[in-house]
């Protein structure tokens, strides 16, 4: 049957003609080669992504939030990120949210009808009450979820940014979105499973968005995540590791420190680098918007040192 109308991520894959007659080796070491290609399309959408995370960084610093908007394996995607985005970078749930159609059961099982419902994307949204500080981004692998598009064009009225995220070219939900950035991976080694190479898209897409505006709004000392919240025993031995890394210092002194200022990381690695008490280290903190490198600076500049 003639394709010429589907989209690339509905075609047939050359390479797979024969799925069901590939031993295991084989169907794993193609799909590892498919794999690869991933990295290369994303790349070439690097100055669309830039705009993307620019604008979330826009959102964070005005009291707003990133809001992923998706349906089936792109909504979870979403989610996903969001929920990763507390215990990294100390964040409040409420300022990386995921959205799916269909809702919290539809995480677990497909929500019929869901999808295909653009009022309802518009619900989720004024239930969240969005405004025009937030930044929506809608995540659709085939590019015309009618969920995702009743989202972004809501989202567009009210004055939110909006980016969109497809894994095909020229698609509907760039048509709503201020920033559109369409990552072509090709067909899928299994027909029209975008959970394979344009879910992996998807995927690293919202990582670098979501790292790079933390690191932006000072989530991030170095290459340390210096606001990890330390919700359990292995986050707090991480916070040591970094505040020893950061800082320099052995681990007995990290701990102390840690005690010292309240379970704050960013506090012990200013209260050891300039040695000063935490009310102090506070202060800087604060003058720096959160950013511990510029804490520093203005810590040494009032001291009248120049070293980091």
């Amino acid at each position: 049957m003639a394709e010429k109308s589907a989209k690339t991520t509905e075609k047939r894959n050359d390479k797979t003609m024969n799925l069901d007659e590939m031993s295991t080796h084989d169907i794993l070491r193609v799909m590892n080669q498919e794999d690869k290609s991933v990295p290369d399309a994303v790349n070439e959408q690097i100055n669309h992504i830039d705009k993307a995370a620019s604008a979330v960084i826009d959102s964070f610093t005005k009291g707003g939030r990133l809001i992923y908007i998706g349906a089936g394996t792109s909504g979870r995607l979403g989610i996903l990120d969001a929920v990763e985005c507390p215990p990294t970078f100390g964040t409040y749930p409420e300022k990386v949210q995921g959205l799916i159609a269909g809702g919290q059961n539809a995480i677990m099982k497909a929500v019929e009808g869901a999808e295909d419902d653009p009022e309802l994307a518009v619900s989720d949204l004024k239930n969240l009450n969005l405004n025009e500080k937030d930044t929506v981004i809608g995540l659709a692998a085939s590019g015309r979820t009618p969920y995702v598009i009743g989202g972004l064009e809501y989202s567009g009225r009210i004055g939110a940014h909006t980016a969109s995220v497809s894994c095909n070219k020229s698609t509907r939900i760039s048509r709503y979105a201020d920033i559109p950035i369409e990552v072509e991976v090709g067909p899928e080694v299994l027909t029209g499973s975008t959970r394979l190479k344009a879910g992996t898209a998807q995927k690293l897409i919202a990582n670098m968005i979501s790292t790079s505006a933390m690191v932006g709004i000072g989530k991030v000392y170095k290459n340390l995540m210096v606001d990890v919240q330390l919700t359990n025993q292995k986050l707090i031995e991480r916070a040591k590791n970094i505040i020893s890394l950061a800082a320099q210092v052995d681990y007995d002194t990290s701990s102390a420190y840690l005690e010292k200022s309240h379970q704050n990381p960013k506090i012990a690695i200013i209260m050891i680098k300039r040695q000063c008490h935490y009310d102090t280290a506070k202060h800087y903190l604060e003058k720096a918007d959160g950013f511990v490198r510029e804490a520093i600076r203005i810590a040494n500049n009032k001291d009248g040192e120049t070293n980091e």
